[in-house]
């Protein structure tokens, strides 16, 4: 199993900027893909972003694309995921999931262990 935790979300007006990050530990970092889901009241969760166990393929889902980056950093054990001109729709509880395995996907079900999600709150 692999332990997740994040950090990295608050409140910000829009227009502004977080880096959410997501420490992991566990397994061996590079083994498995790591994804960033959100999830809005009274909605599901879905997937933001997406990154491989070498980081050298990523996935944006179409709504924020342009807007976020995700990466990883081998030598901390962390992935990170840059908003940029947050939106009040980008309001969520943000969380990380690895998925034991080092190709990406964005089913939720393919992820198996996750973190207790950090809150980002956009006001306009």
């Amino acid at each position: 199993q692999v332990q997740l935790v994040e950090s990295g979300g608050g409140w910000v007006q829009a227009g502004g900027s977080l880096r959410l990050s997501c420490a992991a530990s566990g397994r061996t970092f590079g083994d498995y893909a790591m994804g960033w889901f959100r999830q809005a009241p009274g909605k599901e969760r879905e997937i933001v972003a997406a990154i491989s166990g070498n980081g050298g393929i990523t996935y944006y889902a179409d709504s924020v694309r342009g807007r976020l980056t995700i990466s990883r950093e081998t030598a901390k054990n962390t992935v990170y995921l840059q908003i940029n001109s947050l939106k009040p729709e980008d309001t969520a509880v943000y969380y990380c999931a690895a998925r034991l395995s080092p190709g990406i996907t964005t089913l939720n079900a393919k992820y198996d262990s996750w973190g207790q999600g950090t809150q980002v709150t956009v006001s306009s």
